[in-house]
């Protein structure tokens, strides 16, 4: 488990550094990472242009296009890497979900994306001189001493190891398909007017999130309308919808870093079921939303003994949606604990192939959290606070502000509505799965094992 003591931090689980090898360097002779013997030039700098500067609006497309080039020509050290590091944020991403689920009311329902919050803490790690670097490399799972040397995490393999995870996830569904998958990553670097950002720094995000904005605006005298710009901009330049993504920001703060993330799926060989069905948010509250439909050859297991049931669909040639449902709509909490953490897709080997007739809510989940908060919860709220050492995105002295990650999951029929007057057939010896209570999910790409979201669905949203 994840622990801490005082101000030194323990790593949450174990690597033999020969795993990591491609991850990492080590050194001999430590002395030399702590005074190297050759001095580097200085950093060239920038100042962020202000945040009313017109900019170009996301091509989701072209960021499709870009994900899948990464991957056309993968090495198998680049698909080594990318596995090595889906299992460590994998094994973050259970931690923090748990830790981010306990503020989640039983009513709502959330997404949280496990890459966007490893892709975050890696691109501060980047920017972290020591000992703010050291802390984030235990964070992220990796020691940092042992065998008489330190160890240095690699941050910039491991951000283009994160960049062919999201490759992968998307290259599967091919140029024509019609059920292939989107998936956008927009970072805005939002800072106080005349503070100049590092270059290399901001360029190594390019590799997780090809579009990233740096921006400035007066973030203390009024924190209100300070967030309100924010929202305004991301809105302009990538059209999601995610809500109120951000609220008063802290007036001391000189740093905000918010990460975007757009997935959209679509669910081959399903169709959009005609009008609106009912969907029990609880034994005696229903909403009407929009239910999707198919039959075909899934995965699945039901588990009596823990009174759940699993249905694996694949959404392309090799990533899956997985979805957990309980017996019982009051067991939700007990089968999220149960179901989401270390041995998951252990317990995932037990699906066998079943041919099955399926209906679900067509999704829509939105979602933003605070990095700082859940750094607060899980006892290290000065990570990213007013002593962190920043020194590699910018010479200034950063007070860092709120780490925002925010996501807006889309999941749709790839095929037409299905008609009225013509039911759609389970066959007699399919089984009938309908998931119209809460239920859990999971988006599980099968090359780097990489779990992408994992979500709550306990009220989706209606027609919009």
């Amino acid at each position: 488990m994840l622990g801490f003591s005082g101000k030194r931090v323990i790593t949450f689980f174990h690597f033999d550094s020969r795993c990591l090898s491609k991850l990492i360097k080590c050194k001999s002779n430590c002395d030399q990472l702590e005074k190297p013997s050759v001095e580097t030039p200085p950093d060239p700098t920038f100042t962020p242009v202000p945040i009313q500067t017109k900019s170009s609006a996301v091509d989701e497309e072209a960021l499709w296009e870009q994900l899948v080039r990464a991957t056309e020509k993968l090495e198998a050290e680049d698909r080594l890497r990318a596995s090595e590091v889906g299992l460590l944020l994998n094994f973050m991403g259970f931690h923090m979900y748990k830790t981010l689920s306990e503020t989640w009311s039983v009513a709502s329902g959330a997404v949280f994306s496990p890459v966007a919050l490893f892709s975050t803490l890696t691109s501060f790690y980047v920017g972290a001189l020591d000992p703010t670097a050291s802390r984030l490399q235990a964070f992220l799972g990796v020691p940092g001493e042992g065998q008489g040397c330190t160890s240095r995490l690699d941050g910039h393999k491991v951000l283009s190891s994160l960049q062919t995870i999201q490759g992968l996830l998307v290259a599967q569904g091919g140029a024509s398909s019609q059920a292939r998958l989107l998936l956008s990553t927009v970072v805005g670097l939002f800072t106080a007017p005349g503070l100049h950002l590092k270059q290399p720094f901001v360029q190594s995000l390019s590799s997780f999130a090809p579009i990233t904005l740096p921006r400035s605006l007066d973030l203390s005298t009024d924190p209100n309308l300070a967030a309100e710009k924010i929202n305004r901009f991301m809105q302009s330049v990538t059209g999601w919808n995610m809500g109120r993504a951000l609220t008063a920001v802290s007036p001391d703060s000189t740093l905000l870093f918010n990460a975007y993330v757009h997935f959209q799926g679509k669910m081959r060989g399903f169709s959009l079921l005609p009008g609106l069905k009912e969907f029990w948010v609880d034994n005696t509250t229903s909403v009407s939303v929009p239910m999707l439909s198919g039959t075909g050859t899934f995965h699945f297991w039901s588990d009596s003994q823990n009174n759940l049931s699993v249905t694996r669909v694949p959404l392309s040639a090799n990533t899956y949606l997985l979805l957990i449902q309980p017996h019982h709509t009051p067991d939700l909490r007990k089968v999220e604990a149960l179901t989401f953490q270390h041995n998951f897709l252990t317990r995932m080997k037990n699906l066998s192939p079943r041919a099955i007739h399926l209906t679900m809510p067509q999704l829509t989940l939105k979602a933003s959290y605070d990095l700082q908060d859940l750094l607060a919860q899980a006892k290290l709220p000065t990570l990213l606070g007013a002593e962190a050492n920043l020194g590699k995105i910018s010479d200034a002295n950063l007070r860092v502000g709120k780490v925002l990650n925010s996501v807006l999951f889309e999941l749709k029929a790839d095929g037409e509505q299905a008609p009225e007057s013509v039911p759609q057939p389970a066959g007699p010896e399919a089984l009938e799965v309908t998931l119209n209570s809460p239920f859990l999910l999971a988006v599980l790409e099968r090359s780097s094992g990489a779990l992408h979201f994992l979500g709550r669905v306990s009220r989706p949203l209606s027609a919009e």
